[in-house]
């Protein structure tokens, strides 16, 4: 199995779950709130089928060797499309573009896998980056609803250790400048359990998460790999099994990882 395979496997798999935890769901419920802060569950749908939807377009630009990444001007008018639909449109048109994505990332052949180059936000990405970003966005907002339905939901334990081998990135980028500064320098020893591995988060000038154990470390966060991995996306939860020790405390990390 290659590299693009795991991503884009991961990518139907979480996708059905979504679609098996929305289905029957009524229209006040799509209505009702998810944990993404602002969006009903039915905006949720709407802004993971929106995304389904520019990046089928992204696929056939890629396929056809166009490398014209997304500009403002061409998503303005989709995602004013979406946002004016009623909870039940969100859902549907969520699984009409959603299905059309994965069909088209199914009916690539071997050559087209290794070779694709997708114009994206991110720039032009080979098939498994790009697979890596959407499993980011769809995993994480899936779990934004399938938290609002039930609280002891987690994020699926594949997409937790795919989504492990790309942290560094999602934390150098998506982190909150001026918490940086305030906070800077520290260097936090990160112990993960279940399954069990010592990293270091290095928050200085830039941010980034290493696969070491810190040395000297000022700090410590332990907790689960799903757990760490969702305070980084900033989905922290004050019942998630985390706990923060010395000079930086799990505020400090809230504020610092406000979220995607």
């Amino acid at each position: 199995m290659t590299a693009a395979d795991r991503w884009t496997g991961a990518l139907h798999d979480s996708s059905r779950r979504l679609r098996h935890a929305v289905a029957d769901l009524p229209p006040d419920r799509l209505a009702g709130p998810s944990f993404a802060a602002g969006w009903t569950i039915g905006q949720v749908l709407s802004h993971l089928g929106s995304g389904a939807e520019i990046c089928t377009t992204l696929l056939e630009r890629g396929l056809k060797g166009d490398e014209r990444g997304p500009v403002r001007e061409e998503l303005l008018p989709v995602w004013e499309r979406w946002d004016v639909m009623s909870p039940i449109e969100q859902r549907a048109a969520w699984l009409e573009a959603d299905e059309r994505h994965l069909a088209l990332l199914d009916s690539l052949d071997a050559g087209q896998r290794t070779s694709l180059s997708v114009p994206y936000f991110a720039g032009l990405l080979d098939l498994a980056s790009y697979a890596g970003y959407r499993l980011s966005e769809q995993a994480v907002h899936a779990w934004d609803i399938m938290v609002a339905l039930d609280e002891r939901a987690v994020l699926a334990v594949p997409d937790v250790v795919l989504l492990w081998e790309r942290i560094d990135l999602v934390a150098t980028r998506f982190r909150n400048a001026d918490a940086l500064t305030r906070l800077a320098p520290q260097r936090v020893e990160v112990q993960l359990t279940d399954p069990q591995q010592t990293l270091f988060l290095d928050v200085d000038t830039e941010l980034h998460l290493y696969p070491t154990p810190a040395t000297d470390p000022t700090a410590l966060l332990t907790g689960t790999a799903e757990s760490v991995l969702r305070l980084i996306y900033g989905r922290n939860r004050p019942p998630d099994p985390l706990t923060a020790t010395g000079s930086i405390t799990l505020d400090d990390l809230r504020t610092l990882f406000p979220g995607i």
